[in-house]
């Protein structure tokens, strides 16, 4: 048997909700964008209040994507994860998923070139580790394949690298060795490529040394020179 709507009030602490009472007894709440359509007196039968449910749960399953989603990009894995979490069942699930897509708002190519675009600009890694980290995300193989397929890994351990390695040009040639194939191979580089890098950095060290040296020992020589000028 049908409810009559007595009463649309809107909620003290959430202005964006209001309270539906059916035969002047509380029954639900919903967004005030889905309650617009209501009005006083109209009949609504469970199947009725069911499906406004249905759509609020949506409705706010979205907002908490969208939520989600303003602090970085996210993959359909992450955000599946994350509804699910939240406690949506499979069809809000599905449905907010459709709607995220279509607004093209989760699109896994676009983010698994975030990602690694990212990685290059603020923290480096190498393609193994990369990899590892998409697998999580739920990136497929074929996708992963094709987005590392023209990564450059001695460059990015070089770029890794030079964000370092200011802080140990003090120390011997032992000892910044050991720190910096440390710091590079924690972060998935090979011994191989770590090394080229280190004795890429250490030759520019010295190399930048003995160019300070010289130029510090150029005015005193120059001194000279004039003196024996004009004797």
């Amino acid at each position: 048997m049908p409810s009559k709507i007595t009463a649309i009030k809107p909620q003290e602490r959430r202005k964006d909700r209001v309270n539906i009472f059916l035969d002047d007894e509380y029954a639900f709440s919903l967004q005030s964008i889905l309650a617009a359509g209501l009005r006083h007196g109209q009949e609504l039968t469970e199947e009725d209040v069911r499906r406004l449910q249905q759509q609020d749960a949506v409705e706010t399953m979205y907002e908490n994507a969208l939520h989600y989603l303003s602090f970085r990009p996210r993959s359909e894995q992450e955000m599946r994860r994350y509804l699910r979490k939240r406690g949506a069942d499979e069809d809000i699930t599905e449905q907010v998923l459709g709607r995220l897509k279509r607004a093209g708002l989760i699109n896994d190519a676009e983010f698994v070139r975030f990602w690694i675009e990212n990685r290059e600009t603020h923290r480096p890694r190498s393609a193994w580790v990369l990899r590892t980290e998409l697998r999580q995300k739920g990136i497929s193989e074929e996708q992963i394949a094709l987005a590392l397929s023209d990564l450059d890994e001695e460059s990015s351990a070089l770029n890794a690298a030079r964000r370092v390695v200011s802080r140990w040009e003090s120390l011997d040639e032992e000892t910044f060795y050991r720190r910096l194939l440390g710091y590079l191979q924690r972060r998935g580089f090979s011994y191989e490529i770590s090394r080229r890098v280190a004795d890429h950095l250490w030759a520019a060290m010295e190399a930048q040394k003995g160019t300070a040296l010289n130029e510090r020992a150029l005015p005193d020589e120059h001194k000279e020179r004039n003196s024996k000028e004009w004797e």
